[in-house]
């Protein structure tokens, strides 16, 4: 799948194990790959460190148990497991606890998705191949801790086999991956400095701006002034004569006759929820056009609060691209549990901007990931309904109907072969792309909700 480059301006059973210590922060790390140290005036920062195996089975050749315990680490509130290889899956299961900063209160076990490479940039593109992917989990927010303590499992695999006595059942451990390292993601300032929108007359002020941050702020220029914290929500007319204004060489003539789209919604930029800008790569990278819509949620709990959103985002945002060596943060948009929403990839709202959220589909198609975890857990209303107007709005620029189908050549995944057109909804769940649990049962069972919200939005 192709993307154009636009110029610089992402089971098994428990066992309660005793954990040993492991080498201090400042130990050689393996597969070459060295903890970020803190960097003052750059906000946040990511401490990684290897494990150590727990139980060794000889058979295997691998530790089938590997862990940590420590209790000297910096501030931290996101933490995930990574691994060298990102075609390699951990077949187990991972647990953490963690202190609570400046204090004695541990918490209990909590799971941490171990599912995550089908949240991914399409193979053959060249953030897949840049060497610098790694297989992950799905990060997960504990909010501000100092003391952490962490256990991978390997998943015990059962098969049978046909003997001249009959059926017998053979028992055995999936290896865990190699280069098995704990990632603490201190996203940085919990509220992040709000600024005015620049002015360009300003010379002085630009100065002052890095050439990313202004970049970024620029790919939104066509709907808010640059520097711009958030980008406000127009009514019904202003968002036709935006359209207009946007695409008026590229609509159809269905489109200039009668433009199906809904009012804009407000969304908080990249500069608003406190992005460094010098984390990710320079310049863009778009798709074509923008014809589905494909729902997730971000599988990092439940435990935070709106006011801490933007911290929870810079979190993800540096995992992706730290930890897990992708371009910048996968998702195209992200959506909280009270209903904002948030720019996610940067390159411009309005633009079609290729993500790594869908492996195999992110080509012609857009992500949007709602914060949290919604296997059992259902989605707030508010959510449900901000991913129908943003899908009312986006969808509306290039004349799709959230309610119909459309068809999407897979990249390949474990769904669909490469090269095959796949016919899905206009608004699909992530598992509708590929064989996951992804955007969770609960969430998942509202997105009939979100497209006919949506459509009745763009006045269908």
């Amino acid at each position: 799948m192709r993307g154009f480059l636009a110029s610089s301006i992402g089971v098994t059973c428990a066992a309660v194990l005793a954990l040993p210590s492991v080498p201090a922060a400042g130990a050689v790390p393996t597969a070459g790959r060295a903890a970020e140290p803190h960097v003052a005036g750059i906000p946040g920062s990511t401490q990684s460190l290897p494990l150590a195996p727990l139980t060794h089975d000889r058979s295997l050749g691998a530790a089938t148990a590997q862990g940590l315990f420590r209790q000297d680490v910096r501030h931290f509130s996101m933490v995930g497991v990574i691994w060298d290889n990102p075609d390699t899956e951990l077949h187990g299961r991972v647990q953490v606890r963690t202190r609570a900063a400046g204090t004695d209160a541990w918490s209990g076990w909590q799971d941490v998705e171990t599912h995550n490479t089908e949240h991914a940039a399409d193979p053959d593109t060249v953030e897949r191949s840049s060497g610098r992917v790694r297989g992950a989990t799905a990060p997960l927010w504990v909010g501000d801790s100092d003391g952490v303590e962490v256990r991978v499992r390997a998943a015990d695999e059962r098969r049978t086999e046909e003997t001249g006595r009959g059926t017998r059942t053979l028992a055995a451990t999936s290896p865990l991956p190699s280069g098995l390292r704990l990632e603490l993601v201190d996203p940085g300032d919990e509220a992040p400095a709000q600024h005015a929108p620049v002015d360009a007359s300003r010379t002085g002020t630009l100065d002052l701006e890095t050439a990313e941050s202004l970049s970024a702020s620029a790919a939104n220029v066509d709907l808010a002034p640059l520097g711009t914290t958030e980008i406000p929500a127009l009514d019904e007319r202003g968002t036709e004569e935006e359209l207009f204004a946007l695409r008026a060489g590229e609509l159809t003539e269905q489109q200039r006759a009668k433009p199906y789209i809904g009012p804009r919604p407000r969304i908080v930029t990249r500069r608003g929820w406190g992005a460094n800008e010098k984390l990710r790569e320079r310049g863009f990278v778009y798709t074509k056009k923008v014809k589905a819509a494909f729902v997730h949620h971000t599988a990092s709990g439940n435990g935070y609060r709106c006011s801490q959103v933007p911290s929870v985002i810079r979190g993800i945002y540096r995992y992706h691209v730290r930890s897990m060596g992708w371009r910048d943060v996968g998702y195209n948009f992200l959506v909280d549990k009270c209903g904002t929403v948030y720019e996610g990839r940067a390159g411009g709202v309005a633009k079609p901007v290729l993500g790594a959220h869908t492996l195999g589909f992110n080509s012609n198609s857009m992500g949007i990931a709602v914060i949290g975890t919604f296997g059992s857990a259902k989605p707030p209303a508010a959510a449900v309904t901000a991913v129908a107007r943003l899908t009312a709005w986006k969808l509306g620029l290039w004349g799709a109907n959230p309610q119909g189908k459309t068809y999407l050549k897979s990249g390949g995944g474990n769904l669909y072969r490469k090269g095959k057109n796949v016919r899905l909804n206009v608004i699909s769940g992530h598992r509708d792309g590929f064989s996951t649990e992804c955007p969770g049962r609960q969430l998942y069972r509202k997105l009939g909700t979100a497209r006919s919200t949506s459509a009745r939005y763009q006045g269908r």
